[in-house]
């Protein structure tokens, strides 16, 4: 791998409808959690690559304020990452949001959705041998995930998408590994062939299982600590808990962590109240 560049694709396409009114004036991965994006919380998940020297990423973006400031950040506060963007027009999935970005993908790649932060540590995959690898934690209700089946030898015999059941709670937790992303894209190709959606969407659970099917070997790779930021509530948890750990480091921090929480008031007779509007003028106003 270390001739090779890797290459990171974080799709973040998505309208954000779940972080509503969050998402009204700016993508959902440039939400504040704990006095950061959650963009830099994921980029700094990087920072453990093993060569990070020859790593590209390719953000996939939606249209309007995804493709105005998301290119705007990047070149903002990451100027010298080697970076390609990509627009999602119609939101048809996972697996759609790839196939745009074909032009790039080729040799080992990464492939890690905007609103997954877990820690790990990404240096193992220098000595990779399997054709991929999928991040996984045991949760209590995995029905609004994805969840792979793992066979007594170790493999993943398939994943499920957004499963009914709870027999399985094995959920993927949004972040991949392949060593070629050829045969990712050959699979995706055969699964719009086979029309292999979900209410309207094509997801990557699907073309992994093709994959596996055509005899590639995935396994998992479980980790104890995954912060779901898809959902307001979700979001509010998850800041709650990374300021508990900043604070563990620098008491003096206690004012600043009062302020964000601010942001996510609980009410006992809602469970959760919407935060304000934040419009990212000066973000808005470099992107002009």
């Amino acid at each position: 791998m270390k001739s090779e560049t890797l290459k990171v694709v974080i799709p973040m396409a998505g309208w954000g409808s779940r972080m509503r009114p969050q998402t009204w004036s700016k993508p959902k991965p440039l939400v504040s959690v704990a006095g950061k994006t959650s963009l830099e919380h994921l980029l700094d998940m990087f920072k453990t690559l093993p060569y990070p020297d020859n790593t590209e990423y390719i953000f996939i973006v939606g249209p309007f304020l995804g493709e105005l400031l998301i290119p705007a950040f990047i070149n903002e506060y990451y100027p010298n990452l080697k970076v390609h963007f990509v627009v999602q027009h119609e939101m048809k999935g996972q697996s759609h949001a790839l196939a745009l970005a074909r032009e790039y993908l080729f040799g080992p790649m990464m492939i890690c959705f905007s609103d997954t932060l877990m820690e790990t540590n990404f240096s193992f995959l220098a000595n990779e041998e399997a054709d991929g690898v999928a991040w996984v934690m045991p949760v209590e209700d995995p029905r609004r995930f994805g969840v792979a089946e793992v066979g007594e030898d170790g493999w993943v015999t398939r994943f499920i998408e957004k499963p009914q059941s709870m027999d399985n709670n094995l959920v993927v937790v949004g972040c991949y590994y392949f060593k070629s992303a050829q045969k990712l894209l050959s699979a995706i190709d055969n699964q719009m062939q086979r029309g292999m959606m979900l209410k309207n969407e094509y997801f990557l659970a699907d073309a992994i299982s093709i994959m596996i099917e055509r005899g590639a070997k995935f396994r998992t790779n479980e980790i104890s600590t995954w912060l779901d930021t898809g959902t307001i509530k979700q979001l509010s948890i998850q800041i709650r808990s990374c300021w508990k750990k900043v604070l563990t480091k620098d008491a003096s921090l206690e004012a600043q962590m009062s302020k964000s929480l601010s942001q996510f008031p609980f009410t006992q007779a809602h469970g959760y109240q919407t935060p304000p509007l934040d419009p990212m003028r000066r973000l808005a106003q470099t992107a002009k």
